[in-house]
């Protein structure tokens, strides 16, 4: 290593440790620890080019240990994507380009939204699903415009969590090649040495996984872990794990290799021990960089805009030479014209048949997959269930990464993950699909799709009671309340064939918010009501007879819509005249102006009841203190679904008496 590198990697250090000191806040060990693994990537084999962060072919770099958040963005200054010695000088401090946890969208160069330890290891796999899909689906001999590698940093606490064993399991099977994961391997966790909770031989997991393994003894020969890089880079046939041995807190005496170092601040005078031990520069002064280090660093940045200049001469000459190829990969790389779609007839076209909603979607993804040519998805080993195979497509695998049907197996965890890595990589708009139910196990990344407004499609099939026999273990009853309570995601549970349209439709052309789509396993009949209007949120599907005296408003969604509509004939018959408004998404009709709302539901109409076979939480906001609720207030049972509705109160005699019960209440 030679003096201006040791001083280049110090001063990941240096000013890693500065900016937590300042803040009085945040995660030192990491940042010391692994600066010379995380130096000799940026500088000498990954291909970044600081001018331009998007480049499309650029290396990919995930930081899955997110709270070293110090040490990539001490990266991102010194190569110069923008960030500046204040932006470093306001980490963790209100609206700062330097927060916390590294956030997508709001710092240039930041590939995800990591913090959450093994998140980021199921999204670069995901990525690298997404560099072999486009690969093989626009490359031509002589004309590899896509062809880089995703890198991913990890720690201790990322291996413990279970999703990185769900993630890496399918990128053995599916021998992703390009993804080269690098583990900071300190053995040090926040209650102390790692030995005390995980213990297991992680390099023969890996290999049982299907990953070439490699190890590094020192955490700072910058030989030895480039040389494992150029060795990893150099195996076609399976994904890489780097182990590189490190000591947490590197370069600080009294912290160095202990646990203390971890999660909070040196202290200013550790902090000048550091610099003192290190050789630094003005050891008392702080956020202090040498030129020649800087000077050093953008030297190295001028290697990728090399990189990407020569890139755009190949992208040109293969524009030229594949027209085609062009004109698709122009319409992978732009948002759905969601105009045209909206007028798209063939699109909303369906016959007046009962189906499932399931079964609906189904059948609009095979349209939407010629309309929609990023359009890739599969299921957690549910696809003849959820209905989300893609006809003559092929299955994306080892043998044909062109498929674009994806088969996660039984991995729902690892699969939002992935799917949030398809979504950030660009050029795709992944959907995913598992029972409803199991949308538990989906929660924490897609909760992180919705942090981070992307636009993924989740498929929720079995999404009530209604699943019947398989008894309460598959009835999803709190799940529903859980989604609307999450920001920024679409909760979109459909109740005939122009409202599953109605639904797809906004999933395929959201910005930047996420779509869950909520579908029946029963059929369900065709609403002589329904409409495109479902893209409001909320709307009437049966009118009073008088509307303007209107007694009451009944509300649903999905499969209780119909239910509603039964409810409404039954009252009408005994003199009351109410509406039926069918709710199947509650954020859109939020959305919507206060005319629209009062007109959909006006406060002067006080008789109100929802129709949910769920949790009734959150249906108070919409009936108010003198409105009802049938709803569900405990787990299901196993018995069909037919007997399943009438015992919990789902029919339209019921719902029609509790109308009645809050119409006397009001006299």
């Amino acid at each position: 290593m030679s003096a201006l590198d040791t001083k280049c990697v110090n001063a990941i250090r240096v000013l890693s440790a500065d900016a937590i000191q300042k803040a009085n806040s945040g995660h030192p060990g990491l940042p010391l620890g692994s600066a010379a693994m995380a130096y000799e990537l940026w500088a000498n084999h990954m291909h970044h080019n600081p001018k331009n962060p998007n480049w499309v072919n650029r290396d990919r770099f995930i930081l899955s240990a997110g709270h070293g958040s110090a040490m990539l963005y001490s990266l991102l200054h010194l190569f110069g994507y923008g960030l500046t010695i204040e932006d470093m000088k306001q980490f963790r401090q209100e609206d700062s380009l330097t927060p916390g946890h590294p956030e997508y969208r709001h710092t240039a160069g930041v590939e995800a939204t990591t913090g959450p330890l093994g998140a980021g290891l199921g999204m670069a796999v995901g990525m690298a699903m997404a560099e072999a899909h486009l690969a093989a689906r626009f490359n031509r001999p002589g004309y590899d415009i896509v062809n880089h590698h995703t890198f991913a940093l990890c720690g201790d606490g990322c291996l413990m969590e279970g999703i990185s064993s769900e993630a890496f399991s399918l990128a053995g099977t599916l021998g992703l090649s390009k993804l080269i994961v690098l583990y900071d391997s300190n053995q040090i966790s926040i209650e102390g040495d790692t030995d005390v909770a995980f213990t297991e031989n992680v390099q023969a997991r890996m290999r049982a996984f299907g990953f070439q393994t490699l190890l590094v003894e020192d955490g700072n020969d910058l030989a030895a872990i480039g040389k494992a890089i150029e060795e990893a880079k150099a195996d076609k046939a399976h994904p890489s794990f780097i182990t590189v041995r490190t000591q947490i807190g590197y370069g600080c005496p009294a912290k160095q290799g202990k646990a203390s170092a971890h999660g909070e601040p040196l202290g200013a005078e550790n902090v000048k021990a550091l610099k003192e031990n290190l050789g630094w520069e003005h050891p008392d002064m702080s956020f202090c960089v040498p030129q020649d280090v800087y000077d050093a660093y953008k030297a190295l940045a001028k290697k990728g805009a090399r990189a990407e200049a020569e890139w755009e001469k190949l992208f040109a000459a293969y524009s030229a030479k594949f027209p085609k190829e062009r004109a698709l990969w122009d319409a992978c790389h732009t948002p759905v014209d969601a105009k045209k779609l909206l007028a798209d007839e063939s699109y909303w076209a369906h016959d007046d048949k009962a189906a499932a909603t399931r079964a609906l979607s189904g059948t609009l993804i095979n349209r939407l997959k010629d309309l929609v040519p990023q359009l890739i998805g599969g299921s957690a080993d549910l696809a003849p269930s959820t209905k989300t195979l893609m006809k003559d497509e092929g299955n994306f695998s080892k043998q044909d990464y062109a498929g674009r049907n994806l088969h996660f197996g039984v991995r729902e965890l690892a699969m939002a993950a992935m799917a949030n890595g398809l979504a950030l990589y660009g050029g795709l708009r992944p959907y995913i699909a598992t029972f409803f139910v199991f949308s538990d196990y989906t929660k924490p990344m897609l909760r992180l799709a919705a942090l981070m407004g992307l636009p993924v499609t989740y498929v929720f099939t079995h999404d009530s009671i209604g699943v019947g026999e398989d008894g309460p273990t598959h009835e999803p009853i709190e799940q529903l309340a859980m989604l609307r309570a999450t920001p920024n995601i679409n909760v979109f549970r459909p109740a005939d064939a122009t409202e599953t349209a109605a639904g797809w439709y906004l999933a395929v052309t959201s910005g930047k918010t996420p779509t869950a789509l909520v579908l029946t396993r029963q059929n369900l009949p065709q609403l002589a009501g329904s409409s495109k209007d479902a893209l409001k949120g909320a709307y009437v599907v049966s009118e009073a007879k008088d509307a303007m005296r209107m007694q009451g408003i009944l509300i649903a969604s999905g499969s209780e819509v119909s239910l509603a509509v039964t409810a409404q004939e039954l009252l009408a018959k005994d003199g009351v005249d109410v509406r039926v408004v069918s709710m199947p998404c509650m954020e859109l009709f939020e959305a919507q102006d206060p005319d629209y709302k009062e007109r959909i539901l006006p406060r002067s109409v006080r008789a109100r009841v929802a129709v949910e076979a769920l949790s009734g939480f959150g249906w108070g906001e919409y009936v108010g203190l003198d409105g009802a609720a049938v709803c569900m207030k405990s787990f299901g049972a196993s018995a069909p679904a037919a007997t399943l509705f009438k015992k919990f109160g789902f029919t339209a005699e019921h719902v029609a008496e509790v109308m009645k019960t809050v119409l006397r209440q009001l006299r």
